[in-house]
């Protein structure tokens, strides 16, 4: 069941170890046309950088062409909000991943720019499968 955990996000608790769910949204994401741009592996990073012990985690910058061709179009300065964000982070229960997404309706309202609403909708809602497609 997807949970809007916060104003800014959506998620999905799934029964699947940590590196299975990464790559079940991987999968998810693809089905919806959305792309990889980059991966930050947060438990490398914290590790490498300041020595700090973290739990499995990943950020997915992911990116539909099509959607941000048209929010580019409708206001060229939207960049600075994409791609979605997409992270994946080993659950407190063992066995158990954490998968959740920005959810683009909060963060592209931040424009003020009407245009971009339907944008952000088709977004959330391809967003919304992906997640859902963890779950089967």
């Amino acid at each position: 069941m997807i949970e809007q955990r916060t104003g800014y996000g959506i998620a999905v608790s799934v029964r699947l170890p940590y590196d299975q769910a990464v790559e079940r949204i991987r999968a998810e994401l693809a089905k919806e046309g959305f792309g990889v741009l980059t991966e930050i592996d947060v438990r490398a990073t914290l590790k490498k950088k300041i020595d700090a012990e973290f739990r499995p985690y990943l950020i997915i910058g992911a990116c539909n062409p099509a959607l941000a061709h048209k929010a580019l179009t409708a206001e060229i300065d939207i960049g600075l909000l994409l791609p979605c964000n997409v992270i994946v982070y080993e659950a407190d229960t063992p066995g158990e991943s954490v998968i959740a997404a920005m959810d683009p309706i909060p963060a592209l309202d931040l424009a003020g720019n009407t245009a971009i609403r339907p944008v952000a909708e088709e977004a959330r809602l391809r967003l919304v499968r992906a997640l859902e497609g963890t779950q089967q």
